[in-house]
């Protein structure tokens, strides 16, 4: 079984490479984890850097002991992914930013798309953002991730319209589509976009601007998946194409 992974700020060991992990990680990784001697442990800033440590000890309830002796450097993986994510209801966004997280999503971009029942406005928006970035980080963590995913701020349509113009490759989930994903034609460098909608689908007049835009209409297969599971199945159709996943 892989180490367990632990989020950091600074990779700063004294003396000999003693490192201690305090604060909630460290809680965690003593009355929780109940780490010891010789266990292998990995920190990780979430954005690439990381350094592979065995534990030394502990001190109390909070605070871990361990050898760290170098720190490295992950690069960002090629061609990049995002998912632009259209606002499920209830705690179904949680659910897909999680799966998306672990398949090895790059970004998640928040949509506030026009059938979405679900609407991010002031305090409750700033919330919700605040628990896909959560969620995102628990599941980096979990799948043993040292680069977790970006999460950005709930995009218009017209800003998606912008992001899918830049992409090497931008999609759009949707029923119209006459190629399935599976067979479209991936870069192996750059950006990849894919767009998936909310439970009543893109409307009309969002999948013209993204046309216009660049991008093409593509559909999954037969059967027809809820948004919160449809940018899973599809990130790991595109992984598994552009060969992150070999």
């Amino acid at each position: 079984m892989t180490a367990p992974v632990f989020v950091v700020e600074h990779f700063d060991a004294g003396g000999g490479g003693r490192y201690v992990l305090d604060g909630p990680e460290g809680r965690h990784a003593v009355s929780v984890k109940r780490l010891r001697a010789g266990e292998d442990v990995v920190l990780t800033d979430g954005s690439g850097r990381w350094a592979d440590c065995v534990v030394l000890g502990t001190e109390g309830k909070d605070r871990l002991v361990l050898q760290l002796d170098s720190v490295h450097e992950e690069p960002a993986e090629q061609p990049r992914v995002t998912v632009v994510q259209a606002l499920p209801k209830g705690d179904r966004g949680e659910l897909a930013v999680e799966t998306m997280t672990e398949v090895g999503v790059d970004a998640i971009v928040p949509w506030a798309a026009a059938r979405c029942i679900t609407q991010w406005k002031g305090e409750r928006g700033a919330k919700a953002l605040g628990k896909w970035r959560a969620t995102a980080r628990e599941a980096g963590k979990q799948s043993r991730r040292v680069r977790f995913p970006e999460v950005a701020e709930a995009a218009t349509t017209k800003q998606v319209a912008a992001l899918l113009a830049g992409a090497e490759f931008a999609a759009v989930l949707h029923e119209s589509g006459d190629a399935p994903l599976v067979t479209a034609e991936l870069p192996s460098t750059g950006e990849i976009v894919l767009v998936v909608g909310p439970e009543g689908g893109v409307a009309p007049e969002e999948l013209a601007l993204f046309e216009e835009a660049g991008a093409k209409a593509y559909r999954l297969g037969r059967s027809v998946l809820r948004t919160s599971t449809a940018g899973t199945a599809a990130a790991a159709v595109l992984l598994a194409r552009t060969g992150r996943w070999s």
